[in-house]
């Protein structure tokens, strides 16, 4: 191939099908806005917090910036960059948005019934709801875990294991996957909830999940589905007290 049929060639980004589609990131950042304002709203209504949303904040605060909209500008400007890097076309995509939606949702289903295998009730939002159903923990926890644990996390990793200790791709791979599991599991005791086994074996398993989803999805399904796993654990949570 000559260098001016290279330099004619399309953007791989002009990708035809939902599938490829849903993984670039200015979609990514469409269908994760909604939930990243709702959010943002919610907090200043309800006080409600994840760790995850505050470690944002304390890792800003530790380089001198402050503001409390740093975590959501953060996925903002990382998805903006991540597009721009990729040279992508600047093109929405408004049904794909709404297929991950969907996606989204039929992805938590697994995790859900992980959760009823791993026990009689579902410890992962246990720990985290309060008497009442709220939007806001499940939409916080979704998008600010999944990019501390998986958007971030793997990049490190991958930089860590793969470019400086050169691992196997393989192997590689799937120490990032497992390390990541396992952290995105401890950081939950950080809070007020005690230690459990139980609970600790069950994220670690959905954190693998999450990551496995993370590698072959990308990021924008990945939060949804974490999402979409809170929310309706909430709903059943919040029903049941009903």
């Amino acid at each position: 191939m000559s260098q001016n049929s290279a330099s004619r060639r399309p953007p791989k980004a002009l990708a035809n099908s939902y599938f490829e589609r849903a993984e670039l990131p200015l979609t990514s950042l469409l269908f994760l806005l909604p939930l990243m304002v709702l959010y943002e709203v919610g907090i200043r209504f309800s006080g409600e917090r994840i760790i995850a949303f505050d470690l944002l904040h304390d890792f800003f605060r530790f380089f001198g910036a402050t503001g409390q909209y740093l975590p959501s500008l953060a996925v903002v400007g990382i998805l903006l960059t991540w597009h721009i890097a990729r040279n992508d076309p600047w093109r929405l995509h408004g049904g794909t948005a709404a297929g991950m939606a969907l996606e989204s949702a039929g992805l938590s289903i697994p995790v859900i019934v992980l959760s009823m295998v791993v026990a009689r009730y579902l410890p992962m939002a246990a720990a985290r709801q309060s008497s009442g159903f709220s939007l806001v923990t499940p939409l916080g926890a979704g998008i600010y875990e999944e990019l501390v644990f998986r958007l971030i996390g793997f990049t490190v990793l991958n930089l860590i294991l793969l470019d400086l200790l050169h691992f196997p791709k393989p192997l590689g791979i799937l120490l990032i996957v497992l390390i990541s599991a396992f952290l995105f599991s401890a950081y939950h005791y950080l809070g007020y909830e005690a230690f459990q086994w139980r609970t600790f074996v069950f994220r670690t398993a959905a954190g693998v999940y999450f990551g496995t989803i993370f590698l072959l999805r990308g990021f924008g399904v990945t939060a949804g589905s974490h999402a979409a796993y809170d929310l309706i654990v909430a709903a059943l949570l919040a029903g049941h007290r009903g």
